[in-house]
């Protein structure tokens, strides 16, 4: 980038509302303190996370909300360093996500932008032999199935269930829980996505849509990663084994849960995790194992569409209607990465 340039082009919202709030504008580039990083975007993936905060269901955590950019991830190539930061240099390719960037915090503009600028703790250098395309698509859903299944704990030999496991954080679990050795049941909505799940690594997989209760024995898995929540909590719990633990990730299906409370005596461990609370330290940790698995093809990364940032409003729109399997990436008319895989 041109170091004279001040502006760049990005998504920004003024208000809640529909897809159609979202604009593609020129907004001025903010100056790169002494520990912070310029990264150019290659490509930001969209999250439910995003659709929510858009719609206002999820309403940004301070006054002066707005202007607002969406985007909770990025990963892009270093283009400016600040004067304290060190191990990470300018061409260095960069994985950042939540710790305030877009979210309901929104301490900084998201990832839906050419430029973004993020505090270097808040970064996970991509080692050079890994596609950074491949890493874009694996991303936050990547990181949080692998922090939502070590809430599970040990998964060799063990049978866990993970539902929504055509979408991007259950494809992801799908693929990180095989690879760790453990018997995966995925849980879809379509019958049409289930051979995209015995793809990643399922050994069964279930069709249950959206209003009828899934089929699922009493006491048969060790473990759950639920993506899903309302009314699939329920079914979900009674599923444990003794001694088995649920850790929810999300509630697209909504955050009204019940559960039978003698199911407790068993025991049974109800747990979860939320990017919300993620740090540098443990980005780096879940990028370095994800990476090692990239690397070695162990798992491979969800399936996605790449669209261009100027029409993030048509990603938002495509998500919303569901049926999408994978991630979506929103890639910027200058990234470099070249050709995207994309999957339609």
């Amino acid at each position: 980038m041109n170091p004279a340039a001040q502006k760049a082009h990005a998504v920004v919202m003024t208000q809640y509302g529909p897809p159609s709030v979202l604009s593609y504008v020129e907004v001025p580039l903010p100056p790169v303190g002494p520990h912070e990083l310029r990264i150019r975007t290659l490509a930001a993936a969209v999250n439910h996370t995003d659709l929510e905060i858009r719609a206002g269901n999820w309403p940004v955590r301070k006054p002066d909300a707005f202007p607002y950019t969406p985007g909770v991830e990025v990963v892009g190539e270093v283009q400016e360093v600040g004067n304290a930061v060190q191990d990470i240099r300018r061409g260095d390719r960069v994985i950042t996500m939540m710790q305030g960037l877009g979210g309901v915090r929104g301490e900084r503009r998201g990832g839906y932008a050419e430029y973004v600028t993020v505090g270097a703790e808040t970064v996970a250098v991509i080692p050079t032999e890994i596609d950074p395309v491949r890493m874009a698509a694996l991303g936050l859903v990547g990181v949080t199935a692998y922090e939502g299944l070590r809430r599970i704990g040990q998964l060799a030999d063990q049978c866990i269930l993970v539902t929504g496991a055509a979408g991007g954080v259950g494809s992801a679990a799908v693929a990180i829980a095989h690879a760790q050795g453990a018997s995966v049941v995925g849980l879809v909505a379509r019958a049409s996505q289930a051979e995209y799940v015995l793809g990643l690594g399922a050994n069964e997989v279930i069709v249950a849509p959206r209003g009828d209760p899934p089929q699922l024995a009493p006491e048969s898995v060790n473990g759950v990663l639920d993506c899903v929540g309302g009314d699939l909590f329920r079914p979900c719990v009674a599923a444990l084994r003794p001694g088995g633990v649920l850790s929810l990730v999300g509630a697209v299906g909504g955050g009204e849960v019940t559960f039978d409370a003698w199911q407790l005596i068993q025991p049974v461990t109800l747990t979860g995790y939320s990017t919300e609370t993620l740090d540098g330290s443990t980005l780096r940790q879940a990028v370095a194992a994800l990476s090692t698995w990239l690397g070695t093809e162990v798992i491979q990364p969800p399936d996605f569409q790449s669209v261009p940032l100027a029409e993030a409003r048509h990603a938002h729109e495509r998500l919303e209607q569901g049926g999408v399997h994978g991630r979506i990436l929103l890639v910027p008319a200058q990234s470099s990465i070249g050709q995207l895989r994309a999957v339609l």
